[in-house]
């Protein structure tokens, strides 16, 4: 089930990314980069069924290596420390960050050939679109 977003896929659109940003407490100049970067998101599977997740940007790269329903320990892009699963539900591929006393969840799914990731924090949405790249 995870196959289906094995691939490269580069950012095209990002809709209240910088209000969600605040809302998980990113500072300005890493907010300011943040809305400037275009990543691709590199995901693939392993035959252990490792998945690993890449984002590369002019900004900064990240890789993750997890298994489902697995909790790990995640340092974001932004520098949070979270326990973090990953978790297929309904077609979507879920990550929940949980730090302090806060918690993030993530949705990937795709649709129409396009990977829509969907970042929820308290009563903030923001929405990036990716395509894949050829």
């Amino acid at each position: 089930m995870a196959e289906r977003f094995v691939g490269k896929w580069t950012l095209t659109a990002s809709e209240n990314f910088d209000e969600y940003m605040k809302a998980i407490g990113v500072g300005f100049p890493t907010r300011q980069m943040g809305m400037l970067a275009k990543p691709d998101l590199i995901i693939s599977v392993g035959d252990d069924q490792v998945i690993t997740m890449k984002s590369e940007s002019t900004f900064k790269n990240t890789e993750i290596q997890f298994k489902l329903d697995e909790v790990f320990d995640e340092t974001t892009a932004d520098g949070r420390n979270t326990k973090t699963t990953f978790n297929l539900s309904n077609g979507k591929l879920v990550q929940e960050q949980v730090w302090e006393d806060k918690k993030t969840t993530l949705e990937r799914e795709i649709e129409d050939g396009k990977l829509i990731a969907k970042c929820f924090m308290d009563d903030v949405v923001a929405v990036r679109t990716y395509e894949r790249a050829a």
